[in-house]
């Protein structure tokens, strides 16, 4: 039986991966997180707290289980907050990496690590879709962070693979941050105005698209970089009309507004969106569309009502 450890299990995609995985008889779950499990089914995994900021405690958790694969979705993601918080960022979303490597290294074992990492690599200038071979240029210190752990798994000896991914969504348990398509419906359901942006392109990805795509590479063995994202790009104004009309919510409740008139600390690159086909390809990975995406998220918020 193969054992499969994810990093950062409490947030959106971590869990979705340990659900996924449950429903697999032939693999063995160590789920770990910073402090307690907030996943509403403790059973039929192993959960452990683990800060991989603390090289010491990935190096005991690493020794205790050995495991074949490593997913590493931890990551601090507040792309604003890395702006003003940079050596906090610089520890959980470079260091980190290099510990899980160190570790790894050290204790020559054969595993796989499997690092989650963002379309904000690239400045957006090519105006369309990147491939996994296109240069990257980051333009804030959240994506210079993530460009840098990229390069950790590079220059390292061991077995790896990078997932670069674009706003995930999704319904989680014990959600303690929202996402994007959750913030619309939120405010738009309240009779709130919201402005947004018509001027930047990404294109959408459903959290469990998203953990298929990384159990995909995990079975395959499938090493270098994966652009795993939802099949369609579109304007951040075009997805939250798309959710106001899915939910039949207020349109008029929408105001398009341009990037720089936000003032957000960390600059955005402006045109995203990936080509999928390598991970078509390689790994048979199908994603959602988007429509299909709000679907499974709308019966999930039904199911907790």
């Amino acid at each position: 039986m193969r054992k499969i450890l994810i990093t950062g299990s409490n947030g959106l995609l971590g869990q979705k991966l340990v659900y996924a995985l449950l429903r697999r008889r032939d693999i063995e779950v160590i789920a770990t997180s910073v402090g307690a499990n907030r996943m509403i089914q403790k059973a039929g995994y192993i959960y452990e707290s683990l800060d991989i900021t603390n090289k010491s405690e990935v190096e005991k958790i690493l020794t205790n289980y050995k495991p074949d694969v490593v997913i590493n979705t931890a990551a601090m993601t507040n792309v604003d907050a890395c702006e003003t918080k940079r050596e906090e960022c610089w520890k959980i979303n470079v260091t980190a990496v290099q510990n899980i490597v160190d570790v790894l290294t050290d204790l020559r074992l054969s595993t796989h690590l499997i690092h989650l990492s963002t379309d904000f690599v690239f400045d957006g200038k090519k105006g369309s879709e990147y491939a996994e071979t296109d240069i990257p240029n980051p333009l804030s210190y959240y994506a210079l962070s993530k460009y840098e752990s990229e390069k950790v798994l590079q220059k390292s000896i061991i077995k790896w693979a990078i997932a670069r991914t674009i706003i995930v969504y999704g319904i989680v348990d014990n959600m303690s941050r929202s996402n994007i398509i959750l913030w619309a419906k939120d405010a738009l359901t309240k009779g709130q105005k919201i402005n947004v942006v018509d001027d930047q392109f990404r294109a959408p990805t459903l959290a469990e698209d998203l953990a298929d795509g990384c159990i995909l590479i995990a079975d395959k063995g499938a090493t270098g970089i994966y652009h795993l994202s939802g099949k369609e790009t579109m304007s951040i104004l075009e997805l939250v009309y798309k959710v106001a009309d899915y939910w039949k919510l207020d349109k008029s409740l929408i105001t398009p507004s341009k990037s720089n008139t936000l003032n957000q600390p960390a600059k955005r690159p402006l045109h995203t969106g990936f080509v999928i086909d390598k991970a078509k390809h390689d790994l048979g990975y199908n994603p959602h569309s988007f429509i299909e995406g709000l679907q499974k998220v709308d019966v999930q918020l039904k199911v907790r009502q």
